[in-house]
């Protein structure tokens, strides 16, 4: 996203407004201020970045010019700040307020530390499709006109995109979700027009990813007849193995399958 698609992107001032702890392990973050009023969301699966001040800022030093990933880049380390992609759960322009719901993992990261850690007031930027710009982009959940049914699969990281998607469905379609989590605990309710079929799977205290739970769902599950859109993201190797089991031996077309790796294995889980 930085270089593609800099030019249709702005950086936007805002502050935490709310807090909300969605499970042990999943907090929404609402975010507000005027400067909300120029960001433009299309997707429900819309990306963005966030930026967070770094140990005795307020505000997070951010690039102000149009090439703004060179410029971040070149911004000396002690001063640049941590970046992390998300997605928004849920935009709100008439309150000038913005959902994020990030996973905690304990201060193993730069975005789980701040998110356990904040409360109304905490400032950020944000990286976001700006309003004045066309077309906008980021965000990847486009089903054809002639979509029959829907397969969205993903682990904790995903959860916030699925539920957006799931929620807004028509009525008539259907719609097989599979989502992995750390325990029972992280299941959240997602309502629906849709005819939905959802199936909670716990690591019950495993590792994050690693386990094949959503391959070997999938793999025993009898998928319906008709044209399918599928929508997978998590862990990379995870999902890069569901795609290939879907297009290789499920025979779904690969232009149907969006599967995106948001984070890897030994890497941070962010």
């Amino acid at each position: 996203m930085e270089r593609s698609v800099s030019q249709a992107y702005s950086l936007f001032r805002a502050e935490v407004v709310g807090v909300r702890q969605l499970t042990p392990h999943l907090r929404r973050i609402t975010l507000g201020g005027p400067a909300l009023a120029g960001i433009a969301s299309a997707g429900l699966d819309q990306r963005i970045k966030l930026f967070f001040p770094l140990p005795g800022q307020i505000d997070p030093v951010v690039p102000e010019g149009p090439d703004w990933y060179t410029e971040y880049r070149a911004m000396p380390e002690h001063r640049r700040p941590f970046m992390r992609t998300y997605t928004i759960r849920a935009f709100r322009p008439e309150l000038l307020e913005l959902d994020v719901d990030i996973v905690l993992h304990g201060d193993t990261g730069p975005g789980s530390t701040w998110a356990g850690a904040a409360a109304p007031g905490d400032r950020v930027a944000i990286l976001a499709p700006d309003a004045r710009h066309s077309p906008i982009l980021g965000f990847e959940f486009r089903p054809p006109a002639d979509t029959e049914w829907v397969l969205l699969a993903g682990d904790d990281t995903a959860l916030p995109a699925i539920a957006a998607i799931i929620e807004a469905q028509p009525a008539g379609r259907l719609v097989l979700a599979f989502v992995e989590v750390g325990s029972p605990a992280e299941m959240l309710p997602v309502t629906s027009a849709a005819e939905v079929r959802m199936t909670w799977l716990s690591r019950a205290g495993r590792p994050p990813a690693g386990v094949g739970l959503l391959r070997e769902a999938i793999r025993r599950t009898e998928l319906p007849a008709g044209k399918p859109y599928v929508w997978l993201a998590g862990e990379s190797s995870a999902i890069t193995d569901l795609r290939r089991h879907l297009v290789n031996d499920r025979e779904i077309d690969k232009e149907l399958v969006y599967f995106s790796g948001y984070w890897l294995l030994g890497s941070a889980i962010e």
